[in-house]
């Protein structure tokens, strides 16, 4: 059960560590479930978006824009090649596409992130849940960095 504290105690608290502490946990909770696959979150973000926009992506650009969310130093090249060789994934003149593998193993990946997400939100609103992305995106924008929807 979380311990409550008074609004003025919780006011005291460095959000550089509140926030650090929720990116390791989250982080650590949907990397774990998505190795069940064999999976890193490299893989899951390309799955999506190769899924998401199908005929859009070549190697470079989603290279590219994956880039963003990288904290792994992740060489992208040897990742879609890694999804290529399970057969999940072809590229087909400069074009990535999943395969009917690909799709199940994404479906799978789904469920599975989908309990993780499930456990986050478990005892909070919608409200809340957009109150405290909004809280954070300020801080971001306040700060001079990239507070838009990725």
């Amino acid at each position: 059960m979380m311990k409550d504290y008074s609004e003025a105690e919780l006011a005291r608290q460095p959000i550089g560590y509140w926030s650090g502490e929720a990116y390791r946990v989250v982080v650590g909770q949907i990397r774990a479930a998505l190795a069940e696959e064999q999976l890193t979150q490299p893989h899951w973000w390309t799955l999506n978006h190769v899924s998401g926009a199908p005929g859009q992506w070549g190697r470079a650009a989603l290279a590219e824009r994956l880039r963003r969310f990288d904290d792994l130093g992740v060489s992208f090249d040897d990742m879609f090649d890694d999804l290529a060789g399970r057969g999940w994934m072809v590229d087909v003149d400069g074009t990535l596409t999943l395969t009917e593998d690909g799709m199940a193993g994404l479906a799978r990946a789904r469920e599975r992130s989908a309990r993780v997400h499930a456990q986050t939100h478990r005892g909070v609103t919608t409200a809340e849940y957009a109150a405290a992305l909004n809280v954070l995106r300020r801080m971001i924008d306040n700060l001079g960095g990239d507070s838009d929807l990725p």
